[in-house]
This record gives C-alpha cells, structure tokens and sequence, in this order.
C-alpha cells in the first residue's frame, strides 16, 4: 500500500472524540483564544511572526484547550495520546519537507533552477506569466497527485522566474498555488481526492466526475483573472531581462541536460514512487549534476580552491543541509540564488509540529466534535446542510491545522444527514474538496499554509488574495447548492 494510501486509511478509521459534558461555548474558548492571540501577535511581529512567535501562540492556545479538557473531566494522558497521534500523522510531511530543502540546495548548485528561469525568462513574458503558471502547475499536479510536490519542483523555479520579471511575489505564488490545488483536487493520485469520496460512502471517479461541475468554473474564472492581471501589471523586469540572462549564463553552465533531473523525478511520481523516494532520488542527481556542469560553484561552496573528494563532499553536503548563497554581479540575482536546504526547513516543521499540539489537546478533549455537532444541526434545509458542511471544514483548517482532518471529521459527521436528505454522497464527497483540501493553504498555522509559505518563500498573507481558486471554490459549491445546481439525489432516500 502505497503512502498516501496508508495516510488516508489511518484518517478514514481514526476514531472522532466525543465529550458529552462539554458544551459549544467551552468547545470555542479555545477557538476565539487562539485567533485573538494570533491577531495581536501578527498585527505586534508582523511578517516575522512565522519566525517563532507564532507557535509559542499555537502552545498558549493548546493550554486553554487543556484547562477548559481538565474542567471538563479529560485526563491529561487522553490529550496527550491525541497529540502524539496527530504528530505521528504529520511525520511523512515533516520527512518530505526536509527533503525538499535538500532537493532545493542541490538544484540550486546544479544549476537545474537557473536554467529553468533562464530559459523561463525567455519564453514567459509578464502579460501571459500568471496564466501560464496556472496550467503548468494545474498540468503537473494532475501528473503528480501532489500540490506539494508541484510547490517544491516547478513552483520554486516559477517564483525565481517571476521575481527575475519584477512580478509580484504573491501574485506568482497565488498563481502556483491555484493551478496546483487545481490538479491535486482533480487527479485520481491525490491523497485527498480519495479520501473524500472515502469519508462520503462514494467512488472515487463519479467523485471527480461530480467535482467536475464546480471546478470547471472555478478554475475557469481564475484562468481569466489571471489573463486580466498580465495585461494590466507594470514589470519593472523586462527591460532588464538580458542583463539578468548574461548574470545566469556568466555564473552557470547553463544547458538542456540540466532537465533530466526534474523529468526523472515528474516520472518517478507519476509512476507512483514514494515522495520521499522521489524526492531523495532527485537531490543525489542534483548532486551529480553539480558536479558535473558546476564544479567550480561546489568547489567554492566546499570551502576549496580545486575540486577533490573533499571539497567535493562539502560542497554538496552543504547544500543539502545548511544556507547556500552563490554570488552574481547582480544583487536581485544573489537573492534569488540562494537555499536554506534541510535547516532552512525546520522552522515551518516547529510550525506544523506545535500546530497539531493545539489540533491534538482539542481533539482530545471532544471540541471538534462538539463544534461539528452544533454546525450540522443548524443545517434545517439542504442549503443549510451545505453550508454547514462547508463552515466545518473552515473551521477544522483553523483549529486543527489539517486538511485531512478537515475531510474526515466533517465527512463522518455530516454523511448520515446527507443521506436522510435524500442526497447522493457525490454532494459530500464533493463539498468536503471544495471547502477542505483547497482552503488549507490560505491559513498560515495549518500544515499546508506553512508548507507552501516555507517552500516558496511567500508568507500566506502575500499570496492569499490572488489564490483565487482556493477561496473561490467554497462560494462556487455555496452558489450550486443555492440554485440547486447538479444536487445529485439518491435513488432511495435512506429514512431517519
């Protein structure tokens, strides 16, 4: 069984904690706790709240929990067993996010993401960069299963090459990170596009078949967006572009062999390789690669004059693992060219670790439960039940900083209702995606926000408004709900 397959079987049979004696407004102290903490903190650091503060804050907001657990007559080893579980099931992300930083440091000094701006820089001018991006990471992320590994490969050199044509940051990483959800909610690879249809009681490609009718439009609308903002951005880039180009070409070796890496590594994934397989697989390559085509960047990096066995090792080891910055003659270029390899990572792992302590001791002691509970019997029409199903998974993303958890409480929760409805599971399976799996990314706390900030280098708050596809996919199953638009019916109401 593959990986992604044993993580969504553990989320499909983990048991949901109920606590009778705890009621909705104890279940939220924590909840409103940790936002006010969040927004002070934030509005005091800043951009620099990632930095550390706010995960002393994500601990702060897990003691509340704990205090408002212990009132309620939970046991410290109950809430303690639930945070070890929740990290537990965040150990493959944390794995693959130190592998990143190591593919990142050698594909760096391999010269694999220069070639790819330089060549990019040639192809993609400013007026069709966003759109391209779009359906690039749309295209790879339904190769690949994966919007992570489509943030941490095509995505980082997308984001050199728009920072290198004076586009905004953000707007670059909006456009990544919505072409990306885009082919993870839709492939047949995804983890979560499994597991959704999983939790409903559906099948997996009536599931993407049904997506179809909301994400359609969706991405649609963004594509169109994004067409608009090429036409109108002012780049400040352009006129510099051959400048740029002779810095790469003057500090690289840059050529067409330089992409055997990233194909092998597309070709590994799509070929249902593990990630971390892959992703290790890609980084030895890079190391080869680098010295190869870059012996003398590795060289100086090693701390070496000539390229022996040992400036040779260094020189790759510190690229895997430590700070790596390679000088040009142009300083947006010294900028760009630079990695934080394996430790540039640990700080969004301290993130999503203390992100499932508050997940964990609010689990633990029945919260999320409760809070689901009081959403589902608010859901007095079909309307409300889709709205209900869609604040929960808003809500589960806030609180328990997972998206997988934001598909399987909710999913277990509402899926008796949908069907005493008379609703067919595809509306679940189908709601659960479009306020679930693409919503994460736009909170920073939750695993997938801090992932991608950490793996682009751009701060949730950044690129949160030009993600156009993942806020827009809950009023787009809001609005199909609201007109009853493809509301699927079963063929025989299951009675109460």
């Amino acid at each position: 069984m593959s990986e992604k397959k044993k993580k969504a079987k553990y989320r499909e049979d983990e048991n949901i904690i109920e606590n009778r004696e705890l009621n909705i407004w104890e279940a939220l102290i924590p909840v409103f706790a940790l936002v006010g903490m969040l927004a002070y903190n934030v509005y005091v650091f800043g951009d620099d709240a990632l930095s550390g503060s706010n995960q002393f804050i994500l601990l702060l907001g897990g003691a509340v929990a704990a205090i408002v657990g212990f009132f309620n007559k939970v046991s410290y080893k109950q809430m303690i067993s639930e945070v070890a579980e929740n990290v537990k099931s965040t150990t493959g992300a944390l794995l693959i996010l130190l592998m990143v930083g190591a593919l990142s440091g050698t594909w760096l000094v391999s010269g694999i993401i220069p070639a790819m701006i330089y060549y990019g820089l040639q192809v993609l001018n400013p007026t069709i960069f966003l759109a391209a991006c779009v359906i690039i990471c749309a295209i790879i992320s339904i190769a690949t299963g994966s919007s992570w590994t489509t943030s941490a490969t095509v995505g980082i050199a997308l984001i050199g090459i728009g920072d290198a044509l004076g586009i905004s940051l953000g707007m670059t990483a909006g456009a990544v990170l919505s072409g990306a959800y885009f082919g993870d909610k839709m492939s047949p690879l995804s983890d979560t596009t499994n597991l959704a249809p999983a939790m409903a009681g559906g099948d997996l490609f009536s599931h993407i078949r049904y997506m179809t009718w909301t994400t359609i439009p969706t991405i649609s609308i963004t594509f169109l967006v994004f067409i608009i903002l090429g036409f109108t951005i002012d780049s400040s880039g352009v006129a510099d572009t051959d400048a740029i180009l002779k810095n790469i070409g003057a500090t690289f070796n840059i050529n067409g062999w330089l992409f055997i890496v990233p194909l092998v590594v597309i070709f590994l994934i799509v070929k249902k390789a593990p990630p971390l397989l892959a992703l290790l697989i890609g980084t030895l390559l890079g190391g080869v690669f680098a010295l190869i085509f870059q012996p003398e960047i590795v060289t100086t990096i090693g701390g070496g004059t000539t390229l022996n066995f040992e400036s040779a090792y260094k020189g790759i080891l510190n690229a895997i693992t430590v700070d790596t910055n390679i000088a040009t003659d142009d300083p947006a270029l010294n900028e760009l060219f630079s990695s934080g390899g394996m430790s540039g990572m640990l700080g969004t792992i301290w993130l999503i670790v203390c992100a499932m302590v508050f997940g964990g001791i609010m689990d633990g002691i029945g919260a999320l439960e409760r809070i689901t509970k009081s959403l589902l019997s608010m859901a007095k029409t079909t309307f409300g039940l889709f709205a209900s199903t869609v604040g929960s998974c808003l809500a589960l993303n806030v609180t328990a900083s997972d998206q997988y958890l934001a598909l399987v409480v909710p999913g277990k929760m509402f899926s008796k209702a949908y069907k005493e409805r008379g609703l067919a599971p595809e509306n679940l399976s189908r709601t659960l995606e479009d306020s679930g799996t693409v919503t994460s990314v736009l909170i920073p706390w939750n695993t997938c926000g801090a992932y991608h900030s950490g793996v682009l280098g751009v701060g949730v708050g950044e690129y949160f408004f030009y993600a156009i596809f993942n806020w827009l996919s809950p009023f787009m199953t809001l609005l199909f709900a609201a007109f009853r638009i493809k509301i699927k019916q079963l063929v025989t109401p299951v009675s109460a």
